[in-house]
């Protein structure tokens, strides 16, 4: 009786070991269980994000490159000593006279930002949920979708794009239902632009930003540029990211020789 349990044990253990071996293999393998395993396919927020990530950082490049704007129209052309070619930065705060302070030209920035990126990806975003439907469609899944709208918030250390809709799965007789997915995709651009909303006010307020200012802001690096016609360019970089943001400023400007005539 008590080899006979032994070997009870035996049996029951090797059936264990082979369970756990069989399961590596089918996981390792990409093989799919209902209710088990999900891939990005069958993971909608996981596929959508990998799906629209890329556009959210291509057009923060770009505006943060270009001053806030993905078609600037008030510009200064600008080339740094590293790199090939001028970029046309747009003016954040602008006056065309000489002696008065600058005028912000966008109170609102944060706003304007969301709206620029919103702009850019809006046409990904739905082809992105059409691209999520139609891999489901394929795996055998009855796809039911509907897709609304999407909303996009900065907030520190990251972009989050809401998506308005739902997509119902139907297979070998079991419904899914997942809706209003949430895309965290981490960068600084709020945390850069809310640095740029402090300069422009300075400027507004004081006609300049001083290195005094700039000390504050310890995990940024602040550089100015002046040009010919007496504009500023701002490069503000962070310093953990290396994300950076690019601006031009025209204000409190003296014209050449205003000295001399006092004198």
């Amino acid at each position: 009786m008590k080899k006979g349990g032994q070997v009870t044990i035996f049996i029951i253990v090797g059936i264990i070991i082979i369970g756990i071996i069989a399961l590596f293999f089918l996981f390792r393998g990409g093989v799919q269980i209902p209710g088990v395993g999900v891939g990005e396919e069958t993971n909608p927020p996981s596929f959508l994000e990998s799906c629209i990530e890329e556009k959210v950082r291509e057009a923060v490049n770009i505006i943060s490159f270009q001053g806030g704007y993905i078609n600037p129209s008030l510009y200064k052309s600008f080339k740094f000593e590293n790199e090939d070619l001028p970029v046309n930065i747009s003016y954040l705060c602008y006056n065309p006279n000489d002696y008065s302070p600058c005028v912000n030209q966008e109170p609102i920035l944060i706003k304007h930002l969301n709206g620029e990126i919103y702009n850019y990806i809006s046409e990904d975003v739905g082809n992105c949920f059409d691209s999520l439907t139609s891999s489901l469609d394929k795996q055998g899944y009855e796809v039911n979708p509907e897709y609304r709208e999407f909303e996009i918030e900065l907030k520190e250390g990251q972009i989050i794009i809401n998506i308005d809709g739902e997509i119902t799965l139907t297979k070998s007789g079991e419904t899914t239902k997942q809706e209003d997915f949430e895309i965290a995709i981490p960068s600084r651009f709020y945390d850069l632009s809310l640095v740029v909303q402090e300069i422009i006010n300075k400027e507004v307020t004081s006609c300049e930003f001083s290195h005094y200012d700039m000390s504050i802001y310890r995990e940024f690096d602040i550089n100015k540029y002046r040009t010919a016609d007496s504009s500023v360019i701002y490069k503000v970089k962070n310093e953990d990211s290396e994300e950076e943001f690019r601006f031009a400023v025209r204000g409190c400007v003296i014209p050449p020789g205003f000295g001399l005539e006092l004198e």
